[in-house]
């Protein structure tokens, strides 16, 4: 099957304006992304730009930009506007979406977000879980995800699933394309509308949805103490 990877990237970000460019360890954040993605050689990687001077960048870099009109309201509206103009005539099976603020993210995860998808015909979305903290319990910025021993997702949630065994989720998903199709059409569900997170959206729909377990929470990059401690990391 084949699949191409997009990264939904934009300037505006109401904790760390101009996100995608700032500097880490001496590259802008969305080339560390960019750069991750092209190592799990999986497909082609396209960066779904909102400004021009993200696509500039990437350019620079060697990577592939496609420019999306910059009031789209969600990632994923801007991931299947991308993927129009990079492949209108549906050649890719699998869509990758890699969050851009994730400049380390293990390439293995990539892959094996990808395989869930293959492995599991029934399986509309992969994405990714990893153990939840005594910390992250009761952190509404931390999303759970319920999952059962075959890795299907059957709820998540800003709360901790009571009686249930709650795991860290992880934002990074892999559609089918006509999945994707399917999903983007859909209205906001009342519970996605609740809690602020669009996979319910694909659960109260019927869709199917499961999970490759990983070891640890790749480093996300929202605000200026995330960025103060990629920077560490990189100098390390």
């Amino acid at each position: 099957m084949k699949t191409a990877i997009i990264i939904p990237a934009r300037m505006a970000s109401t904790r760390l304006p101009g996100k995608p460019l700032v500097d880490i360890g001496g590259l802008p954040m969305i080339i560390r992304v960019m750069e991750q993605a092209n190592k799990a050689k999986i497909g082609p990687v396209y960066v779904a730009c909102g400004d021009r001077e993200i696509a500039q960048c990437v350019e620079k870099y060697g990577g592939q930009a496609i420019m999306t009109p910059p009031d789209l309201p969600s990632g994923t509206d801007r991931i299947l506007n991308a993927l129009e103009k990079c492949d209108p005539h549906s050649h890719y099976d699998l869509i990758l979406n890699v969050q851009g603020d994730l400049p380390f993210i293990d390439p293995q995860t990539i892959c094996s977000v990808q395989h869930v998808l293959i492995s599991t015909p029934a399986c509309d979305i992969g994405s990714a879980v990893t153990p939840l903290t005594p910390d992250d319990r009761h952190n509404p910025h931390v999303v759970k995800a319920d999952i059962i021993a075959s890795g299907q997702a059957m709820d998540f949630s800003r709360k901790v699933f009571r009686g249930r065994r709650s795991y860290h989720h992880i934002g990074l998903y892999g559609y089918r394309r006509q999945s994707l199709s399917y999903f983007w059409a859909l209205p906001p569900s009342l519970r996605e509308k609740e809690e602020k997170l669009e996979q319910l959206r694909a659960l109260e729909a019927g869709m199917r949805i499961d999970v490759v377990h990983i070891d640890n929470v790749p480093m996300s990059v929202d605000t200026q103490d995330d960025l103060k401690k990629a920077r560490e990391f990189t100098s390390v």
